[in-house]
């Protein structure tokens, strides 16, 4: 697993133990994550939606797709397409993913990098594996997380941020058992690379086995931890959880997991997936890849893309305050220089 990582954990900055009156959040449900077909035809298991989504308001949508290892001309990826209304994050753990937008952005994501990529008014994009990954075959494995956008910003204009493994904020638990890569949001005082709309927390934690992690998380937050493979527990009651699991926890001001002593040899680690954030509490209408307040918002969506007006391929670039203003009328472009 070639994330983000230190050879010497002793040496990053410590995450602190909460206090010992603070309230550790229990575990309200385990949700075992459903197998999915997505794009031109790639297996992903999804935990939500299929809950409550106000447990998982701020989120809308986690993809954990793989690991699996590609025989040469089996790796596809999700053609162009549209999306408006809110944020996609792809984070890569092994392997490699290219994106193109309609703005001109996109980039090379692998081994331990984050395409944060915000839809807001509308864009076009495609994520596929490269060449060589479709020629050569090899191990993939990712995690594309949704982020909805509060009514205030659904209309802000497209924007594309390319975090780097290196740039990921490295900590160790209190007692340096666990690595924790913080790639969004604010946690025990340190912040990660990730500029958001909405207030979020996310990170990517190792807990050695029989290790434990103990983390303060907000109280104005909620928080959810997806199991990428391993097996351990959570919360102060040790609920058992599994790759593929998605634990919920209830309200509080510290987090605790811990990975089981005996872990099997392809895993050797509990990897897992800290997602939490403050819930955004509006409607969601919520069609294929369009997030949105209202029907209306949905259906006008809809008219933009067959028009052309969330952008061309190849890429243009959109006056979206035009777009924003006359929701209905012409939407004027012109071709990038890209």
């Amino acid at each position: 697993m070639p994330a983000a990582t230190t050879e010497n954990i002793l040496t990053l900055p410590r995450i602190p133990r909460p206090d010992a009156d603070s309230r550790f959040r229990g575990v309200v449900g385990v949700v075992t994550a459903q197998t999915f077909l997505e794009g031109a035809g790639f297996q992903v298991r999804r935990p939500f939606p299929g809950i409550d989504m106000g447990l998982a308001d701020p989120f809308l949508l986690l993809d954990h797709l793989g690991a699996v290892e590609y025989e040469p001309g089996e790796a596809k990826g999700a053609p162009w397409h549209p999306h408006r209304g809110f944020e996609t994050v792809t984070y890569i753990i092994d392997g490699a993913m290219e994106h193109h937008d309609s703005t001109g952005g996109g980039g090379l994501i692998s081994d331990g990098a984050t395409q944060w990529m915000t839809a807001g008014a509308g864009i076009l994009h495609d994520e596929v594996p490269p060449e060589w990954l479709v020629q050569k075959g090899g191990l993939f494995h990712g995690v594309q997380l949704w982020v909805n956008l509060p009514a205030a910003q659904k209309w802000t204009p497209p924007r594309y941020q390319d975090i780097s493994s290196k740039a990921v904020k490295l900590l160790a638990s209190h007692d340096g058992g666990t690595l924790v890569r913080l790639i969004a949001g604010e946690l025990a005082g340190e912040e990660g690379p990730g500029a958001t709309w909405t207030p979020i927390a996310y990170a990517h934690a190792t807990v050695s086995p029989g290790a434990r992690l103990e983390t303060p998380w907000r109280r104005d937050f909620n928080a959810m931890a997806y199991v990428l493979s391993g097996e351990g527990f959570a919360g102060p009651e040790r609920r058992p959880i599994r790759e593929g699991q998605l634990a919920i926890f209830d309200n509080g001001e510290a987090l605790a997991l811990e990975a089981s002593s005996v872990q099997a040899s392809l895993t050797p680690n509990l990897e897992v997936l800290l997602l939490g954030g403050k819930p955004i509490r509006e409607p969601i209408v919520f069609h294929g890849p369009f997030v949105m307040n209202t029907r209306d918002e949905i259906h006008q969506a809809i008219r933009d893309y067959h028009s052309g007006a969330m952008g061309q391929i190849p890429a243009t670039r959109i006056d979206f305050s035009k777009l924003h203003g006359d929701r209905g009328g012409k939407v004027t472009a012109e071709h990038s220089a890209n």
